[in-house]
């Protein structure tokens, strides 16, 4: 049997037999912060089977009865290898509610919409080769208590004359010190757990809310994979605090900015309590293709639909879009020059300066057009 997205339930792809899966909500726990703490799944007690891919080294789990399958972030196929490797526990996980089919329909979608794609770009989807994988996170929570300092400033209006005695308006400002207390809890703040695919992309189609997490079952990986965490616990706890940080800063910004007109020279002093840790899976379709020996990556959010992608820029059609422009404001120019000369068809010296500007601008265009042909000959587009 294996997960189906549609009907959220383990289904019998044969004779459509469905089995519901058991949520436990009580079973998400948060633990406390304590890297000591983490609990570690025995290699006996697994019941997927660990990888890792030769091409890229990413580590992935995959179905025990899984006997090959396509590498979700560079492509490559493999044969699964028998290296069983200790992996923690997840504590929670938010199943796909989107299937191939419709993962299919969005990548179409989407890649039609790369108007700058070359159009043989639009035939390397393959069914086949996109995978369902549960990517795997950290969420944070914590109390925090700020107290910033800063400096408030009020603008004002300040007329003066300037040197040829006409009176005009600045803008000054006066500067005042401020601080305040910010008291704020932060409840599941994600922090990637791979480093395997860009970051830009990931957190292009990772989830706005854990709202939908449920309790944690290897039914769920039934027909999918999932990668083993990358990045430990420490390194993610001090990721998770920077988010807080930027969160509080702003707030603190925000503050000062409801009594004062602008902001500077803030400082921020901030404790934390009670600050608890999960590890959870997110879904998400990944799939990697190869372009003139250039490989890009694809990822769909396997909750919302929500698709981020690299591609190719076809030069040919960045070099027509460049020619295009070009000749339409030459046609522009050509139009306006040609009232111009028809105004002052009576002036000789009128008519020489057009044919000057004339072969300026014309000059001018044909340089803009070349380093635009030499940054497409570079692929800087």
């Amino acid at each position: 049997m294996e997960f189906d997205a549609n009907v959220q339930a383990l289904k019998c792809p044969n004779c459509g037999t469905k089995v519901d899966i058991e949520n436990d909500p009580t079973s998400i726990v948060e633990h406390n912060l304590d890297i000591h703490a983490m609990r570690k799944i025995k290699v006996e007690e697994k019941t997927s089977t660990s990888m890792e891919c030769e091409g890229c080294g990413a580590h992935v789990e995959v179905d025990k009865t899984s006997t090959a399958t396509t590498c979700p972030y560079c492509g490559s196929h493999y044969v699964l290898s028998q290296k069983q490797l200790d992996s923690i526990v997840p504590d929670g996980v938010i199943p796909f509610k989107i299937d191939k089919n419709k993962v299919e329909s969005i990548f179409t979608n989407w890649i039609k919409g790369r108007w700058l794609a070359p159009n043989i770009l639009k035939t390397l989807y393959q069914k086949d080769k996109i995978q369902g994988i549960y990517m795997p996170y950290w969420t944070f929570d914590a109390n925090t208590r700020t107290h910033y300092t800063a400096m408030g400033g009020i603008n004002h209006r300040v007329e003066y004359e300037d040197e040829n005695g006409e009176k005009k308006v600045r803008i000054e400002t006066r500067w005042y010190p401020t601080s305040g207390n910010i008291n704020h809890f932060f409840d599941d703040i994600l922090v990637s757990a791979s480093n395997k695919l860009d970051e830009i992309l990931l957190i292009g189609v990772q989830p706005s809310s854990t709202r939908n997490i449920v309790s944690y079952s290897p039914d769920y990986m039934s027909g999918y994979c999932a990668e083993i965490y990358t990045v430990d616990l420490k390194d993610a706890h001090n990721e998770a605090l920077a988010k807080m940080n930027r969160r509080l800063r702003s707030k603190a910004e925000s503050d000062v900015l409801r009594r004062y007109d602008c902001v500077r020279a803030l400082r921020l002093n901030t404790s934390y309590s009670d600050e608890t840790y999960k590890h959870i899976f997110v879904p998400v379709y990944s799939t990697a293709y190869t372009y003139k020996d250039k490989r890009y990556n694809v990822l769909i959010n396997g909750e919302t639909g929500e698709i981020r992608g690299e591609y190719p820029k076809s030069i040919a059609k960045i070099t027509a879009i460049i020619i295009l422009i070009l000749g339409i404001l030459f046609g522009i120019y050509m139009s306006s020059s040609e009232d111009e000369v028809a105004y002052n068809y009576k002036s000789p010296e009128n008519q020489y300066m057009t044919s000057v500007g004339e072969y300026e601008i014309v000059e001018e265009m044909k340089e803009s057009y070349n380093i635009f042909t030499s940054f497409s000959d570079k692929q800087l587009f």
